[in-house]
Parts: C-alpha cells; structure tokens; sequence
C-alpha cells in the first residue's frame, strides 16, 4: 500500500478468503471508548469477537488490523439495500473518537487526511461506488451513532468519498421545523428506501431511522423528525 501504515493483526475475522469482487462497501466506525489504547486492545482481544479492517489514530496513523480480503467483524448486525450482515462485502474503518458515550470529539486534521487517502485507495482498488460508503449508524441505525454528526460527510463528498445532495444550503435551512403532512412523510420513506435504508424496521423504530438519515445529511439538527428539508434533501438524494 502507498500509505504509511502500521500492523497490529488481529485473530476476530473469518479464516476464509474472499475474493476481490465481494468487496461493495466503505464502513466508517468511530472507536467509542475513553482511551485509543483500550481501543486498539479490544479490537485485536479474540474474546471481544470485533475488530475492523484499519484504525486511524489521533495522530493520522494507519493501523492495520485485518487484510483487506479477510471479513473483518465490524458491522455486526447490519442491512443496506439487497444485502444483509454487509461484513462479506465491506471493509470496515474505525476512526479513534470516544463517541457519544464519552464525549464525542470532533475528528481531528490529521484522521481526516489519512482517511481520504487510505479511502481513496480502496475506492480505486475494488472499485467501491460512492454511493457504498456509508456509516455505521446507516447500516444498523437502531442501535448505532457512529461515526455520528461530527463526521464530515459534506467535505469527503467534495473529494469522492461518499455523496451528499445538490441543493442551496441557504435556501435549504427556510424549511427547518416546517412540518410535513402524512402524505409526505410516507413519501420520505419511500426515498430513505431508495437510498438504500432498509425496509425492514417496525414502526416504532421509524424515530431512529429517520435520526440516522439526520446525522448522515442534516447532522445540524437531528431529532427524529421529519421536516420539509429533510424532506427536500430526501427527494434530492434519491
């Protein structure tokens, strides 16, 4: 790789290879725990049963964990358009940040640097869609936040990494709190589903559906409901 990386291998994936073209999926995780260093044992720790495929440090350092064409245990239970428990067909990325839990930070310089080059690198090898890379809270939003709303998905978009919507921000922010009827907010999720959220949450889930859609693309206002511009912002993704 032409990246300056690190190796700490850990034993929490499949002994099977898999072959290149199984590889779909981008996921970006945030660590979730106080300290970098309890992170990266639990994720090389055989009885947590998790690890990622690579880490990057505070520091912008790249470890590797898992080689890229091993399944590395990472998103768990997760669903993303036809596909189910995306492990078999994603790399997954942890990002060190202590998360909502422990005071979520925002992502420094130097990880967000060392994540559009190493991303850049799997996109261009296994030829990922941008429209695959994706959060974790976007796979499993009912029991995921990261890599949450401090993540810049708007500036990664600008360089390729994932997507974001066309619209006037300006103009965008007027219909803030603007309620939606019933007949549009059955709409909205016709558009999460044809971005690839999937179908199959009960309804008294839809809060955390609609919440994970918030940190993705409206992270400055995430509560769970629906509005006109997240509506707008729907219509326009999809």
């Amino acid at each position: 790789m032409p990246l300056k990386t690190t190796i700490n291998y850990s034993p929490n994936f499949n002994t099977k290879k898999r072959s290149k073209k199984t590889i779909k999926f981008l996921i970006f995780h945030y660590t979730g725990m106080t300290s970098e260093k309890g992170a990266i044992r639990r994720l090389t720790n055989v009885q947590s049963e998790v690890a990622s495929h690579y880490l990057i440090k505070k520091s912008g350092e790249i470890v590797i964990f898992v080689p890229d064409l091993y399944v590395a245990w990472h998103a768990g239970v997760s669903s993303w358009k036809k596909y189910n428990f995306l492990n078999q067909n994603s790399i997954g990325i942890e990002i060190s940040n202590p998360g909502h839990q422990f005071g979520y930070k925002k992502f420094s310089r130097k990880q967000i640097n060392s994540l559009i080059k190493l991303s850049k690198f799997l996109i261009k090898k296994y030829k990922i869609n941008k429209k695959n890379i994706l959060g974790h809270s976007d796979v499993s939003p009912l029991r995921k936040k990261d890599p949450g709303e401090k993540f810049p998905w708007k500036h990664l978009a600008k360089k390729n990494i994932g997507y974001w919507h066309n619209l006037n921000e300006k103009i965008l922010i007027k219909f803030r709190n603007i309620k939606c009827n019933k007949i549009l907010k059955d709409k909205f999720f016709t558009y999460l589903y044809k971005i690839g959220y999937s179908k199959n949450y009960k309804k008294k889930n839809e809060k955390l559906l609609i919440k994970a859609f918030q940190r993705r693309f409206r992270p400055q206002l995430i509560n769970g409901v629906i509005d006109q511009e997240c509506m707008l912002i729907g219509k326009n993704l999809a």
